[in-house]
């Protein structure tokens, strides 16, 4: 009910700021702040009980008790008040415990005083009236169980289960339904889903027996232990020539009957003699058997012309070679194409007057082997299968970043106007929390420990802690008022800090709506700084060299013990987290880097900067490239969309913009219309192209790449605002 709360909440919220409510949305909250119920959270109903009585407030625990009783409990029925009494009096004794615990011996006499009235007439309090004159109540055998941690979680376990079980009995009205409606309809989703794969797979052996049934009944018997009708026919045809014995006989398995040139002939002796000449040698199996033909009866006979100056070889030679030629160009594209659930082809037929022909399997000779086995490999070689492309359509502008949490659970994403969605995508693609900012954000991470916490970079100053879970902000922290654009954030792996880059006010490119592009003659001055979060402080800053200057993208590796940052100078910087230094720098590109990302084995870094290029850096070698690749603008930014009337919108690369897979071996880059994968070859052979994600209508700006055992998402955002989700299946060699 809680979480039915809680997206009504916002909902509500989203329906006021639509509408322009500002003043009912400000009492909203309000409310919403000052909430007794806590939304219908149990966790937080006990944890305010608690804060009562850590403070030894005891007129607050009553009236909180008192409002609990009023709008709840009075509602049960006559058989739980018993229930809600026992509750009530182990809550005072609670109080009691803890105050003898804690040595207040005022609080105790006090609670005596106010309550001496009310507790004096029932029996189970009459004991406790002593409690304040016992030297060592703990010891005593009437209060030592009430001074044990079993007790006290006992206590508050069953008030826990209590107020669960009301809260989830409670009738609720119909907007609050909302929710479990929601998840009503996906289970009933999920269910046709299941019930659709299973009638598939039934439909798909009813037709597989359906076949090996009309095989089996509308061809003679005869023909069931030949590879194909045309071998029969010619063997009948050839019966009425004079044999060439210095002719080597012809493999006609391997190798498809010219239909056009041949003359078939049919006498009673090579009737007799066909079955068993075509038959010798065959493979006594019809499951590797493909029938082509609209109508198989043997009832239709061929009419017998006379055959005469043709010889075996002038006669299908040239014929019979093409028909190869076709065969095996038609069974390399079978071999390329993807795998199908429905393998039932309709034959077609060439000739004049409908024919039965049974191909037979391609692997039936060595050279057909050798062929297959060729493109097989060749097929294999595919590092990746698109198993589906979703779309994630919830923002209106150009996405400035989207990033996968650890878990690979949920996604956030964040686009020009300032707007965050929180979402999952499985089951189904569902928004979590929408974050609306009113100042300008210009960077977000996820937080590794624990991972439903975000960190929001903002564009004066600041900072903010959110809790996607909770949908609020946990802190807000300002960074620097003369460098207020923080433009990267890199939490730590440990989940016990995090980097924040915050730079001064220096536009880069215009704005935008505009078409050109302009560069400063410097870059931005910058800071890079280390905040702990566990104390909301920061910790140090770092010393930039040769000056202060605007860091673009940061990364660590994967025990944080390493940090790479890439600044609009165009030095990459490698600090070692030990001890808050800077390792080594070196100028890396001609312009700014635009994205640092560490390799799979972390000897090298990858960077992409505004040169267009790609590169890999040693990091045992300062300076010293390990290969150079060039790729397109699509690629690289600043990324321009173009419009009617000659207009363009040019916005400059804020998120990732290459992402590796979970071995290291493949690329997803940016393009104009989806992403690219590329495999990351050894030396100088360059990169090569394995994928073509596309999907998109405009210029992807940002992407991610969450794998998982053998099946990996990848993220593309573009320019107008749509997510594509696409999910791999990666084909172990």
């Amino acid at each position: 009910m809680a979480s039915a709360v809680e997206r009504t909440d916002d909902l509500v919220k989203e329906y006021l700021i639509y509408r322009g409510f500002t003043s009912t949305l400000k009492y909203f909250d309000s409310e919403i702040k000052t909430d007794r119920e806590k939304g219908f959270r149990v966790d937080k109903i006990i944890e305010q009980l608690q804060l009562f009585i850590q403070n030894y407030d005891l007129t607050g625990l009553k009236d909180y008790w008192g409002y609990l009783d009023r709008r709840l409990f009075c509602r049960l029925e006559d058989v739980y008040k018993p229930t809600v009494s026992k509750l009530r009096t182990s809550l005072f004794r609670y109080y009691l415990v803890y105050t003898v615990q804690m040595k207040n011996l005022e609080k105790t006499q006090e609670f005596f005083q106010k309550q001496a009235v009310e507790l004096q007439g029932q029996a189970e309090w009459r004991e406790w009236f002593i409690l304040p004159f016992i030297p060592s109540p703990e010891q005593n055998a009437v209060f030592a169980p009430y001074f044990s941690r079993q007790w006290a979680d006992t206590f508050l376990v069953s008030l826990h289960n209590f107020l669960s079980v009301l809260f989830q009995c409670m009738p609720l009205p119909v907007l609050l339904n909302f929710d479990a409606e929601m998840q009503r309809t996906t289970s009933f989703q999920e269910e046709y889903e299941q019930l659709r794969q299973t009638l598939f797979i039934l439909q798909g052996e009813s037709r597989q027996k359906k076949d090996e049934e009309t095989v089996h009944h509308r061809l003679p018997p005869y023909v069931q232990h030949m590879d194909r009708l045309g071998d029969t026919e010619l063997d009948l045809v050839s019966s009425q020539r004079p044999v060439n014995l210095s002719t080597p006989p012809r493999n006609f398995f391997s190798t498809f009957l010219p239909q056009g040139k041949r003359a078939p002939a049919k006498t009673p002796q090579a009737a007799g003699s066909s079955p068993t000449q075509s038959s010798m040698g065959r493979k006594d199996t019809v499951a590797n058997h493909v029938v082509k033909s609209k109508d198989s009866a043997p009832a239709r006979e061929p009419k017998m012309v006379p055959v005469t100056g043709v010889t075996p070889e002038s006669s299908a030679g040239s014929s019979r070679q093409k028909r190869q030629q076709d065969h095996e160009k038609q069974r390399k594209e079978l071999f390329y194409k993807p795998i199908q659930q429905n393998v039932e082809r309709k034959g077609e037929s060439s000739d004049s007057e409908p024919h039965t022909e049974v191909m037979s399997n391609p692997t039936d000779s060595p050279t057909n082997q050798a062929q297959a086995s060729a493109d097989m490999g060749a097929c294999m070689e595919q590092p990746f299968i698109k198993l589906s492309q979703d779309e994630y359509g919830e923002h209106h502008s150009s996405i400035m970043h989207c990033r996968v949490d650890s878990s690979g659970r949920r996604v956030a994403s964040l686009d020009v106007d300032g707007v965050i969605k929180v979402w999952s995508f499985n089951p189904i693609m569902q928004t979590k929390a929408t974050i609306m900012s009113k100042s300008p954000l210009l960077s977000l991470e996820w937080a590794t420990k624990p991972d439903r916490l975000l960190l929001l970079g903002s564009g004066v100053g600041t900072v903010r802690l959110y809790d996607t879970d909770a949908k609020k902000n946990l802190y807000e922290m300002a960074i620097d008022e003369a460098h207020p654009r923080i433009l990267s954030l890199a939490y730590s792996p440990s989940g016990t800090s995090f980097v924040c880059s915050a730079a001064a006010h220096a536009t880069r490119y215009s704005s935008g709506s505009e078409s050109s592009v302009s560069h400063n003659a410097l870059p931005a001055s910058g800071k890079l700084l280390l905040w702990d979060t566990k104390t909301i402080k920061q910790q140090l800053q770092f010393s930039l060299e040769p000056g202060p200057v605007a860091i673009n993208c940061t990364a660590f590796n994967h025990n944080g013990n390493l940090l790479v940052t890439g600044a609009a100078d165009g030095f990459i910087r490698l600090f070692d987290m030990q001890r808050y230094e800077s390792a080594m720098s070196w100028k890396a590109h001609d312009g700014e880097v635009y994205s640092v990302e560490f390799s799979y084995d972390e000897n090298t870094v990858f960077s992409i900067g505004e040169d267009g290029k790609f590169i890999q850096w040693n990091i045992h070698r300062s300076g010293v490239k390990q290969s150079e690749y060039s790729l397109s603008q699509d690629a690289t930014g600043p990324f321009v969309m173009s419009g009617y009337s000659g207009y363009k919108q040019v916005q400059v690369p804020r998120g990732r913009l290459f992402a590796f897979d979970s071995e290291g071996q493949h690329v997803l880059t940016c393009s104009s219309n989806g992403g690219l994968i590329y495999r990351l070859n050894k030396g100088e052979t360059g990169l090569e192209s394995v994928l073509a994600l596309g999907g998109h209508k405009a210029p992807v700006v940002t992407v991610d790449w969450c794998s998982a055992v053998d099946c990996g998402t990848c993220l593309t955002a573009s320019m107008d605002g749509k997510i594509k989700l696409s999910t791999l299946l990666a084909q172990k060699s």
